[in-house]
């Protein structure tokens, strides 16, 4: 049964990702049917992101009063919801409407099941789960882009979206009780162990005592050498990531002179590429250590940004958002997992707060930011600001080592 569940849990984070890519993909034939500028789309990013915010700070209390399965289930029907009224919504204004609760459901489920998953299952199957959120997010351009090759309707494809979604709203009514189910079985699990700690409590509590003492001489978290690079960091990671899935399309389209239905399959591989890299380096990482890891990612996100500065043929163009999707893929989590080793495990608690809410930050305004700039002069300037992202974070990133080295020598 907790096989079959965690199924059901893999689905919903491939629901979670299908619609981060079709505002995106969409954005060359929707804009002048709706009648808005063209830099509106980093606005309704921006709103989305923005919800995105609100329901993970809150999220927390939610879900206790609620519990994850109800809180998944009412996130779901939000999203679905909001993604059929983007099928039909006559203007900007109803899009800017309808993407509160898009972004509202969209951080609810996020927190929630990285929560539950984190509780009742072992580590590499959060590794997993986020390969998931690439399916979809992969997928969403690739059913976008049929139904603008078929019928030249990005609304189909919203309302393709969105039943996708309905239909997972009633596997999870479907499920509803096993969540709790489930947990209680994980939950008794790990209490069988609870007999065998026993032992250790006093030398645990020995050491929280001195824990305790270190913690209290500690500075405030921001004030740690290398946290603010680390921030920078992932600042300018879901900047570029957001940036590059937001107006890759409209690159395409508007700087190459693709067809809007092959920009927008051409987006979804790369996409696909944060997903392959994701699930590639859930091994990698057994024999590459995380520094490692995150270093040549970045490294390969930057010569896809090269690729897409040359004036090349447009198949290397492509070749140039597959390795920006490759690189960036073991980023993200190799940051997160580095932050105990990197500043202890006293403070890491507070320190994911603040690293999501800087990522969040990046996706927020950093897309809008390049959207304006690129509706007032062009949108060739992308491959640029893709670059400055990707260095930028480069630059956080080996900050951060450098700084903790000299410490580290200090001490010594």
């Amino acid at each position: 049964m907790a096989t079959l569940f965690l199924i059901v849990i893999y689905l919903s984070f491939i629901s979670l990702g299908l619609p981060d890519s079709l505002l995106g993909v969409a954005w060359p034939i929707m804009q002048p049917e709706i009648g808005a500028s063209f830099g509106s789309a980093g606005i309704i990013s921006m709103i989305i992101a923005g919800g995105t915010i609100v329901s993970s700070l809150v999220s927390g209390s939610i879900i206790q009063k609620l519990g994850t399965g109800q809180v998944t289930l009412i996130s779901c029907l939000m999203t679905a919801g909001a993604l059929l009224g983007f099928s039909v919504a006559p203007s900007l204004l109803w899009f800017a409407v309808l993407a509160v609760p898009l972004g509202l459901g969209a951080g609810a489920v996020d927190s929630a099941l990285n929560h539950y998953v984190a509780s009742h299952y072992k580590a590499h199957h959060m590794s997993w789960l986020h390969s998931f959120w690439g399916v979809g997010a992969m997928l969403g351009p690739i059913i976008m882009s049929y139904h603008i090759a078929d019928d030249n309707s990005w609304r189909q494809g919203y309302w393709a979206v969105a039943m996708i979604q309905f239909g997972l709203v009633v596997v999870l009514f479907i499920t509803l009780p096993l969540w709790k189910r489930v947990a209680e079985r994980q939950q008794a699990s790990k209490s069988l162990s609870i007999s065998s700690e026993a032992a250790h409590v006093e030398e645990k509590q020995h050491n929280d005592i001195k824990s305790q003492k270190s913690s209290a001489a500690q500075k405030h978290p921001i004030k740690i050498k290398g946290v603010k690079f680390t921030l920078v960091a992932f600042l300018f990671y879901c900047g570029v990531e957001a940036t590059v899935g937001l107006w890759g399309a409209s690159y395409l389209v508007g700087a190459r002179n693709i067809s809007a239905e092959t920009a927008a399959s051409w987006v979804s591989l790369y996409y696909g590429g944060i997903t392959l890299g994701r699930f590639m380096s859930g091994f990698i990482t057994m024999k590459v250590s995380n520094r490692h890891l995150i270093l040549i990612g970045q490294l390969t996100a930057l010569a896809g940004g090269i690729i897409l500065l040359l004036p090349l043929p447009n198949v290397l163009t492509l070749t140039g958002f597959i390795l920006i999707g490759l690189g960036l893929a073991p980023i993200f989590p190799g940051l997160l997992h580095e932050t105990p080793a990197r500043f202890g495990k006293e403070q890491s608690a507070k320190l994911m707060g603040y690293q999501m809410a800087a990522a969040y930050t990046g996706t927020t305004f950093l897309p809008p930011v390049f959207g304006l700039i690129a509706s007032n002069t062009t949108i060739k300037l992308f491959p640029i600001a893709a670059l400055v992202f990707i260095f930028a974070m480069l630059l956080g990133s080996e900050k951060v080592i450098r700084t903790l080295k000299a410490q580290q020598k200090k001490e010594l």
